[in-house]
């Protein structure tokens, strides 16, 4: 444990360092069943998107062959069926990616803050940083 001599930030800025008793552990939020069974469920959905486009992509590149070869109007109607059949698989694992992120609960507050401005004066600040924040706009003497 940092003594208030070792902590050279403490010192410069007038502080007290925080002592490990008051240090709070972070908060750790536990996945419910529903949570668990939702993520598995999105996995195998989306490995099996995933398979389906690989072997459908192999299918076309093989049947695109064989239509060239053969020139016969159905090969070419089967090949344009797999396509637009590989072109729905590749939106359904867009729209899979969707709905999950739509079931995921938002986070409270900004996830990225780029600008923090404080109003106040110095001696507001001071006592804020000091944990003195009941004494904010309280009396101007500073």
């Amino acid at each position: 444990m940092q003594t208030h001599d070792d902590d050279i930030i403490a010192n410069s800025l007038g502080l007290e360092p925080l002592s490990q008793q008051e240090l709070l552990p972070a908060k750790v939020e536990k996945k419910s069943n529903d949570d668990i069974e939702l993520q598995n469920d999105f996995q195998y959905a989306r490995e099996n998107l995933y398979n389906i486009i690989e072997r459908g992509t192999d299918a076309l590149n093989g049947i695109v062959d064989l239509a060239q070869q053969s020139q016969h109007p159905r090969s070419f109607e089967v090949v344009a069926d797999l396509i637009r059949t590989l072109s729905t698989a590749n939106k359904d694992l867009l729209d899979l990616q969707k709905k999950m992120k739509d079931m995921q609960p938002e986070e409270k507050g900004p996830s990225k803050v780029t600008n923090n401005l404080f109003v106040g004066s110095t001696k507001d600040l001071t006592a804020l940083l000091k944990g003195n924040a009941r004494s904010i706009g309280g009396d101007d003497d500073g």
